[in-house]
């Protein structure tokens, strides 16, 4: 296994200078009753997106049974979150209203919540959906716009004691204005966020943070943060990274297409994993598992 020591080393000190991430609930993701632990392993938190135009998957999981029957492969599969979306959030995708994400987003959850044992996430940027799911069996919110979009996210999150992924997100410059270096615009969003959370008592044990890979980053942008994930742990701040099948990873690898990016996806989360990272966020949950257990095996 990885060197246990040096993986707790690098989840330190920022935040817990403010007194909320204490030597308990270091590498401990908690929220409401529940606690993940990412002290000896990376997490895997499985992508399951029940829209007809992702990126990725658009369309395969459209029916709370369709839905429901990936979500047990999953866990099958030793997936340790499960993260439903309702809403693409691809470049260029239509915006929906709430109520339409919640037509097709409820139905699928009050499913899924009845079966499967592993928690839940909500993949949502609107306080009202994200409120509704959280009465029907959701967790955790995975925000991609990091409490900066709806000003009542915060306030939901917190009411319900819920795990929070506080995402940064460098597409519109009315919120968030990208200047410089893209590692030190990430920490920048990363702190705005973080004081909304802690504007609104979110506990920062609740929170891992995502910088944010393909939401306004170029390849090469998208490539530093992923380097740069210890830097982030070290400065306090428990990185989930959701690079699967994205863009950068095609670019990279020649312009593959969106189906043959599994093998460069898994790179990249062990990379991750040997990076100390808390979470990574995946479409290939069964490749990904597998894939990180060899690689810890491999690490001694």
């Amino acid at each position: 296994m990885p060197d246990e020591r040096k993986r707790e080393e690098t989840m330190m000190t920022d935040i817990g200078k403010n007194g909320q991430r204490t030597e308990e609930t270091k590498g401990v993701w908690t929220f409401r009753d529940k606690s993940l632990s990412y002290q000896n392993r990376t997490l895997v938190m499985g992508i399951l997106n029940v829209t007809m135009d992702s990126f990725s998957d658009g369309g395969s999981y459209y029916t709370p049974e369709l839905a429901l029957a990936c979500a047990l492969e999953m866990e099958k599969d030793g997936v340790d979150i499960i993260d439903i979306g309702a809403e693409s959030t691809r470049p260029g995708a239509e915006a929906i209203s709430a109520d339409e994400e919640l037509s097709r987003l409820i139905p699928a959850l009050k499913l899924i919540s009845q079966y499967v044992s592993v928690p839940i996430s909500v993949d949502t940027y609107k306080s009202k959906t994200a409120r509704e799911a959280l009465a029907f069996g959701a967790s955790i919110v995975n925000d991609v716009w990091g409490l900066m979009y709806d000003p009542d996210m915060a306030k939901v999150v917190s009411e319900n004691n819920a795990g929070l992924v506080l995402m940064a997100n460098y597409t519109d410059p009315k919120i968030f204005k990208k200047e410089g270096a893209i590692v030190e615009n990430c920490r920048a969003f990363f702190e705005m966020g973080m004081k909304k959370a802690q504007e609104a008592g979110i506990p920062m044990s609740n929170i891992l943070f995502d910088p944010g890979i393909g939401f306004g980053t170029e390849t090469d942008e998208s490539i530093e943060l992923i380097r740069n994930t210890s830097y982030f742990q070290k400065h306090g701040y428990p990185i989930l990274v959701g690079a699967s099948r994205k863009r950068f990873v095609g670019a990279t690898l020649g312009g593959v297409p969106v189906e043959d990016r599994d093998a460069g996806t898994l790179s990249v989360s062990c990379y991750c994993a040997k990076e100390h990272a808390a979470a990574v966020r995946v479409h290939d949950v069964h490749g990904t598992v597998q894939g990180m257990k060899m690689w810890q095996a491999l690490e001694g």
